[in-house]
């Protein structure tokens, strides 16, 4: 007999198989040696309350043995002889959309301007050892795009966009842990994306489609409003009547591009803050309302939403155990973000806190036309490199005196390996964004009492949380708006913010242009 049954289970039921068949056997009224399997459908955890609990939605397995179905990909065929299709950019959406074009009998040529993930970390190491970075090789370009080194959350909203139960089976087959298809706020970590990402690349080229390495496109070739193909900085002309474009919303060569083929492309608002850091038990307590965080409890995170003055103040990308990091793209400026491993281990917390941005705060920038919000960004992130002394060291403040408009007179270390520098950071951020923040993070203190700590370490800046342009495109074909067979695609282009939305956009353009 089987039994389905949603549960709510204090953390060590929940974290212990015999205690969760003990809790069952009263439950059902069976004895425990009766419970052959109990197989976790849904887990979520509800700390509203002062006690914290698990949510489980479970199978029960009475007098029978579970036979689990092996989660498996679909049949990929060969298309080594197949029609071609240009990809560019090897991001979640990139790499989606190749899988999507094998499926659909079309070849994908993925083309990327970096490196592979196993040369990827020397130019990140780069970075954060030498101050040296590469434009084709960081934290955003390269293998994976700037998903790979990152927490790997795989939580998305937009679940009307696509199918997220095939995205995150696809992930298990090619090497996830397969509790991602069980939490509901899964993630996969950095030290596991590497090997999954290469798994999907090998697969690629397994089924005849080309991966290459150290090509960043320089022009898109057209044929009128058609696109007939692209050129890469190597000279290489490559030819196909449709090219997916994946580049990612760092990729500002790319928008210049368009900008300067007069391809239509529109300014899209975003949000700019910066990124903070506590002791992960100051959070865990908090959150837990607990002095010692429950040993069967995870590094807890936060999520946090603020009106202030008419504008939204939240928390973007949360890192439980993590590090922030330096994800600058060229030489001249300073760009934060943070990441985590599988296991969340590390003793900090780190969050991008960001402010809601609307057209009107980028007036200043007009003459740049729909490049008005990039040239923002870039604004902030060359006064943060002025300010932490030409190099990637990052302009910080404690958090106390960030709020009361002090300079700190000094910094307690923190995980951003390539170093911090005491700076009023009024001097590296817009007003707009400053004032905002100031009264955020009071607010913030009031649903998370003791958040508002100076032990808090605030870094300069967080920008790069979604792209700065949106690529208009056809709602129905997907194409771009007037240039027939180019498709706009993933958080680059505006149509995605995260690893399963830019995969799911993916699909959605590589489903469309196979038709055509």
């Amino acid at each position: 007999m089987i039994q389905e049954l949603q549960l709510r289970v204090p953390p060590h039921v929940a974290g212990k198989e015999e205690a969760l068949k003990e809790f069952l056997s009263k439950t059902l009224k069976v004895e425990t040696e009766e419970i052959r399997d109990v197989i976790v459908l849904r887990r979520s955890i509800d700390a509203r309350q002062k006690k914290v609990f698990f949510n489980l939605n479970v199978s029960v397995y009475i007098g029978e043995s579970f036979s689990p179905a092996p989660i498996s990909l679909p049949n990929f065929p060969n298309v080594t002889n197949a029609e071609e299709v240009i990809v560019v950019g090897a991001g979640p959406a990139g790499l989606f959309a190749c899988l999507q074009l094998i499926l659909s009998g079309k070849k994908p040529i993925l083309l990327e301007r970096g490196k592979d993930v196993k040369n990827r970390p020397f130019d990140l190491k780069e970075i954060n050892v030498h101050h040296r970075v590469d434009e084709d090789s960081n934290y955003c370009f390269g293998e994976g795009g700037a998903g790979t080194y990152s927490d790997g959350k795989l939580y998305t909203r937009s679940k009307k966009r696509g199918n997220v139960r095939q995205i995150l089976e696809w992930l298990v087959g090619f090497g996830a842990n397969p509790d991602i298809l069980v939490e509901a706020h899964p993630h996969i970590g950095t030290n596991k994306l590497p090997k999954i990402v290469r798994n999907i690349r090998e697969k690629i080229s397994e089924c005849g489609g080309e991966v290459r390495f150290g090509e960043r496109v320089v022009d898109l070739i057209l044929k009128g409003d058609r696109i007939t193909g692209v050129e890469t900085m190597s000279g290489a002309k490559i030819y196909s009547k449709n090219v997916i474009l994946a580049t990612g919303h760092s990729a500002r060569d790319v928008f210049e591009l368009l900008n300067k083929k007069g391809i239509e492309i529109e300014l899209k608002p975003l949000a700019i803050g910066v990124r903070v850091e506590h002791k992960q038990s100051l959070i865990d307590s908090i959150q837990y309302d607990c002095e010692v965080r429950d040993p069967f409890l995870p590094p807890s995170p936060y999520n946090v939403v603020k009106q202030i003055d008419g504008r939204g103040v939240y928390s973007f990308c949360m890192c439980p155990g993590g590090v922030v990091a330096a994800c600058a793209t060229k030489q001249e400026e300073i760009v934060t973000n943070g990441w985590s491993s599988s296991k969340r281990a590390r003793p900090s917390a780190n969050s991008g806190i960001v402010v809601e941005l609307r057209p009107d705060d980028f007036k200043s920038f007009s003459a740049f036309g729909p490049l008005a919000a990039m040239e923002f960004q870039k604004e902030i992130e060359r006064k943060a490199w002025i300010a932490g002394g030409r190099r990637q060291t990052a302009p910080a403040q404690r958090l106390g005196d960030f709020v009361e408009g002090k300079l700190s007179a000094d910094l307690p270390r923190t995980s951003y390996t390539p170093g911090i520098v005491s700076v009023a950071l009024e001097e590296v951020l817009p007003s707009v964004i400053f004032k905002t923040l100031r009264k955020g993070f009071r607010e913030f203190d009031k649903s998370m009492k003791g958040y508002l700590t100076n032990e808090a370490v605030v870094h300069a800046p967080e920008t790069r949380t979604s792209s700065p342009v949106q690529i208009p495109r056809d709602p129905a074909t997907l194409q771009h708006i007037r240039i027939q067979g180019l498709y706009p695609c993933g958080e680059g282009a505006g149509y995605a913010g995260g690893i399963i939305s830019a995969a799911m956009d993916g699909i959605r353009c590589a489903s469309a242009c196979a038709v055509v």
